[in-house]
């Protein structure tokens, strides 16, 4: 998922905060040390008394405010526990994360990004919460099921999510305002889609070249548009198994052509050689009219003056959908405390941890009853909020497997010269990634 990580870096650095879900970057698969003695006696695990924890995690800096807060707030009731929090940008904290579970020394509690957490899980290297979430049956009755599911094992849970993020469609009023295009509405369908699209895509000086596009994003990753428009056209992405990658169905060439249509047709989207001389994000810039992205771009987009709003994803031939995806966290496996850092854990799910996160704006409260509330509705950046609630109705989980980022990879890598238009048969190529993407899927789920 590297180039949806540097997507939307550039989407949020240049507006001085960083992506909080998206995409990510060329993760190794975690290895699992063989711990030395030293080791082992450092990691045997404390019940009782006073307790460090080291949190670390990925984000912005207004998000390390946040988490300071909430850890402040933990300690009123928890003074024995000391949580110490590391924020770094989303690929160093990778590249560290690597490093410390190679060297046997992990962070007691740190971030994943769903889709990467089998490949964690399966290695060994996460606590089992089960017997914490056995003991306290309804701790997640009143947590979004959606979010669950991408961290339910046949062993149990060994990670909890903490926000979420469905996909929805942003739109500049201005834009279509000045272009006397009305606003999109909620009942809206793909055909309608494309030509709003077409509508708001202007050449203003008539010299040959566009100045605004009607819609624009990034392709490299599924999660901001194709897997939605795949599904709603009835196909979809991988097997339950995990075995066989399923974007080359007649289902899904039909999406893929609809997509190709809009931008080398219609060319109502910018190829990706055009985008990049805006710095990859043209809605941001101001040269697209919509784009579809998630709740981590709202406060970009508001700090950049844009006067937009959002609606949900159109419909296809085959019903709506989006895509949902959720930041959570885990547990170290081999952590001093796992009492301590599963009481930690907990708080981040109650209602003053989540309301907090609300105030913070990048993205969706895990808990329903924050997130139907005004602590995430009536935001001070006023757009329709319930949007992205009310997408979970027809949301899909972002797929969740062993080896996602590489085959992730091989499909985002072996699309690009489509998107950069270097190459016409977009036939020719799907039928020669899918069987790469399939040998990834053998590796990794034989």
């Amino acid at each position: 998922m590297k180039r949806l990580a540097l997507f939307f870096a550039l989407v949020l650095v240049l507006s001085m905060i960083l992506s909080a879900c998206a995409g990510g970057p060329q993760t190794a698969t975690p290895a699992q040390p063989s711990p030395t003695t030293a080791q082992a006696e450092a990691t045997a695990p404390v019940s009782a008394g006073k307790a460090e924890l080291r949190m670390m995690m990925w984000g912005a800096p207004e998000e390390l405010a946040i988490w300071k807060q909430i850890v402040a707030d933990f300690q009123v009731n928890n003074p024995e526990i000391t949580v110490n929090v590391e924020v770094s940008e989303w690929e160093a904290y990778w590249t560290k994360l690597k490093t410390l579970l190679a060297a046997g020394t992990p962070p007691d509690i740190f971030a994943i990004d769903a889709p990467y957490y089998l490949d964690y899980q399966t290695r060994g290297v996460l606590l089992n919460l089960q017997p914490y979430l056995d003991a306290e049956p309804n701790l997640l009755a009143d947590v979004y099921p959606q979010t669950l599911k991408a961290y339910q094992t046949p062993e149990g849970y060994f990670g909890l999510p903490r926000d979420f993020q469905t996909i929805v469609v942003f739109y500049n009023k201005d834009m279509f305002d000045a272009a006397g295009v009305p606003y999109p509405s909620p009942d809206w369908t793909y055909d309608d889609f494309r030509a709003t699209a077409k509508a708001l895509t202007l050449d203003k000086d008539k010299d040959g070249v566009i100045d605004q596009y009607g819609y624009a994003t990034d392709l490299w990753d599924m999660e901001l548009f194709w897997s939605e428009v795949i599904w709603a056209f009835g196909g979809d992405i991988i097997s339950p198994d995990h075995t066989q990658t399923l974007i080359g169905s007649p289902e899904a060439r039909k999406a893929w052509r609809f997509i190709y249509d809009m931008m080398f047709v219609d060319k109502s989207m910018p190829d990706t050689t055009t985008a990049a001389q805006y710095g990859g994000d043209l809605f941001q810039a101001g040269k697209a009219a919509m784009t579809t992205i998630g709740h981590w771009a709202v406060p970009g987009y508001a700090e950049a003056g844009l006067n937009f709003d959002v609606v949900q994803m159109p419909a296809g031939p085959a019903g709506r959908a989006t895509s949902v995806n959720s930041a959570g966290f885990v547990i170290a496996k081999n952590t001093k405390y796992p009492d301590a850092a599963w009481k930690f854990l907990k708080f981040v799910i109650s209602t003053p941890a989540q309301t907090r996160l609300a105030e913070l704006g990048f993205a969706c409260p895990v808990l329903k009853s924050v997130a139907e509330s005004p602590a995430f509705l009536d935001q001070p950046i006023k757009i329709n909020h319930k949007v992205f609630l009310d997408s979970l109705e027809f949301a899909r989980m972002k797929p969740v497997f062993k080896g996602y980022d590489e085959w992730a990879s091989v499909i985002g890598d072996g699309m690009a010269p489509i998107w950069a238009g270097e190459e016409a048969d977009l036939d020719a190529v799907l039928d020669e990634i899918i069987p790469q993407a399939d040998d990834v899927l053998k590796q990794y789920n034989p």
